[in-house]
């Protein structure tokens, strides 16, 4: 094997190619590769306080306390991540929302929305229990990839119905996140 040892190499053109296409070419652990590889614009939002939205309607979930924000692109009063200016592309999205009643086996059903530029879009999870009113408590998962362009935004909405009691977003176990995906 031979090395070679520089500290920049710069293409004659505007393309540097390493290896070919059936080469494997490896990056040893512990190196950092820096610069335009990176999966950001990324965000981590939470709630902070539990949110009692009505019955039947499609509401915008309160996620106000930032875990993380790379790009300050997630708005905590807005309640939405905006893409910014030159970094449009695909997205992965993720958010888990735990929807309940205040009473004992009063949730009826709970179902959770990604919204884009104020519109339903059709990425949802939902949850049906028995229509007996029978549950409680339902963690709504969804996960899903997104195409989006600089200035576009997302948000998650949420809708449930109860038999009793009322509708409780809870705080500990409810997250929305989303970072740019690379290499796609």
């Amino acid at each position: 094997m031979s090395s070679i040892t520089v500290n920049t190499i710069e293409p004659v053109g505007s393309t540097l190619t390493v290896g070919s296409a059936t080469d494997t070419v490896t990056v040893p652990t512990g190196a950092t590769i820096s610069g335009a590889i990176s999966m950001v614009p990324a965000f981590e939002a939470r709630i902070t306080t539990e949110q009692n939205p009505s019955g039947g309607t499609d509401t915008l979930i309160n996620f106000d306390s930032e875990v993380f924000d790379t790009n300050s692109a997630y708005d905590v009063s807005a309640k939405r991540f905006t893409v910014p200016s030159g970094l449009g592309g695909k997205y992965h999205l993720y958010c888990n929302l735990t929807v309940g009643s205040s009473a004992n086996s009063g949730l009826a059903q709970c179902q959770a929305y990604v919204y884009k530029n104020g519109s339903k879009t059709t990425t949802r999870a939902l949850t049906n229990t028995n229509n007996d009113g029978n549950g409680r408590y339902y963690g709504l998962n969804l996960s899903t990839s997104i195409v989006l362009s600089a200035g576009d935004y997302i948000e998650i909405y949420g809708r449930g119905d109860v038999d009793s009691g009322t509708i409780e977003v809870r705080t500990d176990e409810s997250i929305f996140g989303m970072y740019r995906m690379i290499g796609v």
